[in-house]
């Protein structure tokens, strides 16, 4: 997952086609305003699983060009002869 900081006002782009703008924080609340395409649905995580029955699916990390971080391996020895 990506995690970014915004200020009231400061905007993410998605995709060169979604804009993600912070509208208002109050106290542990923060708006936001979504510009998307018309053929882009956008939901709340609740209503998106209300119309599909099931929970939404993860983000896709390869779509947004985010590469999943995962722990060095623990270096392997060879057994002992």
């Amino acid at each position: 997952m990506l995690v970014l900081s915004r200020k009231k006002n400061e905007s993410i782009i998605i995709n060169d086609q979604i804009t993600v703008t912070v509208i208002e924080i109050r106290g542990d609340k923060v708006r936001l305003g979504i510009e998307a395409p018309k053929d882009v649905s956008v939901h709340r995580r609740e209503v998106y699983e209300a119309i599909h029955g099931h929970s939404a699916p993860g983000p896709d990390k390869s779509a947004a060009g985010v590469s999943p971080v995962r722990p060095p391996s623990p270096p392997t020895t060879p057994p002992p002869a």
